[in-house]
């Protein structure tokens, strides 16, 4: 197949959806594919197969996006049309300005349309103060679907959860497949000298873009409340716009949290470092991030959010504690430290549960779901 893959937002891999982007490139190629992808990542002019199209300038809001290391693009009428030209299908990532273009274009030249379902309501809400409110995530499911989605073929939604919430809100079934993005199989139990920075230390690790919704200050409040305060080690992975703040918050703790960015490669050595993972994220549409520590051989402790997928990974009551209260996630962190058999005996029980969501298989399906839409719409264009 020929396949243009439109990426409103593409840059380091430093993101869930970026690096679902960058997986389903990489291994459409793998498989054979021609493959180009339409985004702003302007540090990949050149490239064979890239397709580049302006930053946006979006005033004010340039700060605030560097700081989540993204930019937005805008979408150049004649680049948009030289990515898609002899395209058996265009899949675009987000519902924003780049890939409703590419969608709109395509429909009008006969070419299968697929979508991925990555931008949960409240991804855009909390950036305007607004994620509790009922009106504005209707109206943004609205919106996607009208200027978006009811354009596609195809629609990867990455849980049953999202796919549930978004055909909720639009009163209509839509042409979806529930795919996970997929764990890397590098993601696995290795064995590695722990680090001597954490001797007489419980690590626990949480693995996220530094946001409002991922709720990292309840964490570190539990943490305060642990009776094993003293000997609590907190690791956050990833970079957002709220490092400062937890930074800030992170200083009350008797060893104040580390926050670093780490590479894959070190991202594995440091979850086999670990002795839990905690995901206490109120809003998520899958999080990889939660079932490659699981990967790893750690035990999860995910917050019962109704507007996370992430707590139906839960397969232990003593998984899950109430959304956004500190004393209950204290109270299981506490009861996983004094508990150290349970907590093998409960990994071992999540070797089964990860490999439905095996990287490989993933893809496959995939590109299956991209086959189909190409076989359905040219049979369309022939009645």
């Amino acid at each position: 197949m020929n396949i243009t893959v439109v990426c409103d937002v593409l840059g380091e891999a430093n993101n869930g959806t970026t690096i679902a982007a960058l997986n389903l490139i990489r291994s459409m190629k793998e498989r054979g594919h021609s493959v180009r992808v339409l985004c702003p990542d302007q540090n990949r002019k050149g490239e064979p197969g890239f397709y580049i199209v302006p930053i946006a300038n979006l005033g004010p809001l340039n700060n605030y996006l560097k700081k989540n290391g993204v930019s937005l693009s805008r979408a150049s009428t004649h680049i948009v049309n030289e990515a898609i030209d002899g395209a058996d299908v265009v899949h675009f990532i987000m519902p924003f300005p780049l890939g409703n273009k590419a969608a709109r274009f395509a429909k009008k030249r006969g070419i299968a349309v697929t979508a991925g379902f990555h931008c949960q309501a409240e991804n855009f809400t909390s950036h305007v103060f607004m994620k509790d409110s009922k009106l504005a995530n209707w109206l943004f499911y609205r919106f996607t679907w009208l200027h978006s989605y009811r354009k596609c073929n195809r629609i990867h939604y990455p849980t049953q959860f999202i796919r549930d919430t978004f055909e909720h809100a639009i009163h209509r079934e839509t042409p979806g497949c529930v795919i996970s993005n997929g764990v890397n199989s590098a993601f696995r139990p290795v064995p590695v000298a722990r680090d001597p920075k954490y001797d007489g230390k419980f690590v626990i690790q949480f693995t996220g873009r530094l946001s409002k919704e991922k709720t990292h200050k309840v964490l570190i409040d539990a943490v305060n409340l642990s009776k094993y305060r003293n000997a609590i080690q907190l690791v956050f992975a990833g970079i957002g716009p709220l490092h400062d703040k937890l930074e800030k918050r992170g200083q009350k703790l008797p060893n104040p949290p580390e926050f670093r960015f780490f590479s894959r490669q070190d991202l594995i050595q440091q979850l086999n470092m670990a002795d839990l993972y905690v995901h206490p994220a109120e809003i998520e549409i899958e999080a990889i991030s939660c079932l490659e520590a699981i990967a790893c051989g750690l035990v999860p402790v995910i917050a019962n959010s109704p507007r996370s997928a992430t707590r139906y990974f839960a397969i232990d009551e003593r998984n899950l504690f109430h959304n956004k209260d500190a004393k209950d996630l204290a109270k299981r962190i506490d009861y996983w430290i004094e508990h150290p058999e349970q907590k093998k005996e409960l990994a071992e029980r999540y070797k089964g549960f990860v490999q439905q969501h095996e990287y490989e298989h993933c893809m496959d399906c995939m590109e299956q779901m991209l086959y189909d839409a190409v076989k359905e719409n040219r049979h369309e264009q022939s009645t």
